[in-house]
């Protein structure tokens, strides 16, 4: 049987949707240093969260539209009245704790910019500011959480993140390329 392109895309992206491959393509694992960027992916995977990834691509012009193009000083300043309005808007997913809690992130994120000069300063020292590869042969070797994703996620909590457990983070560290779990015969690997 010839071999097609699915044949060297990593597993989770083979039977996406145009959006799951345009991710995996574009984005997954891809270093990242826009703080904008960076918190949108944080938003994004925190309303993932016991949710499918797929559905939240797809959601994902109407969470720009919600949160101010992940504009990090506008979220910073939405008030209760916004949460009410978010709670009512049904192009996204509603879930209360998850807006207050990016309203909330949004000021620790804040706070992180001004003492590092950027979020970005601050996440990427994690890593020495040098991607891991994980060097992912199948599937079974992606975690869905190291010790890593635990120290980072233990130090945003510390910085008063919320929502952000080992887990959370782990899929964050992928989504912002701060380690590439692509598989090595994936032809998107940046690896």
């Amino acid at each position: 049987m010839p071999e097609t392109l699915d044949d060297f895309i990593c597993t989770w992206a083979k039977n996406g949707g145009p959006e799951i491959r345009a991710y995996h393509k574009n984005e997954w694992c891809q270093p990242a240093h826009d703080d904008q960027y960076i918190f949108e992916m944080m938003t994004l995977e925190i309303f993932q969260a016991g949710l499918n990834w797929e559905l939240v691509l797809k959601k994902r012009p109407a969470f720009h539209n919600a949160f101010a193009d992940f504009d990090v000083t506008k979220v910073e300043a939405m008030t209760s009245k916004d949460v009410t309005r978010l709670l009512n808007d049904s192009t996204i997913i509603r879930n209360r704790l998850k807006i207050q809690d990016t309203i909330s992130n949004a000021q620790a994120f804040l706070a992180i910019q001004n003492e590092y000069g950027s979020f970005a300063n601050y996440i990427w020292q994690f890593v020495n500011n040098r991607q891991v590869n994980n060097h992912i042969r199948i599937p079974a070797e992606i975690h869905a959480k190291t010790p890593l994703s635990e120290k980072i996620a233990k130090d945003l909590k510390k910085h008063g993140f919320k929502f952000m457990g080992p887990t959370i983070t782990y899929s964050f560290m992928q989504a912002i390329g701060l380690v590439n779990d692509h598989e090595i015969s994936c032809m998107d690997n940046p690896g």
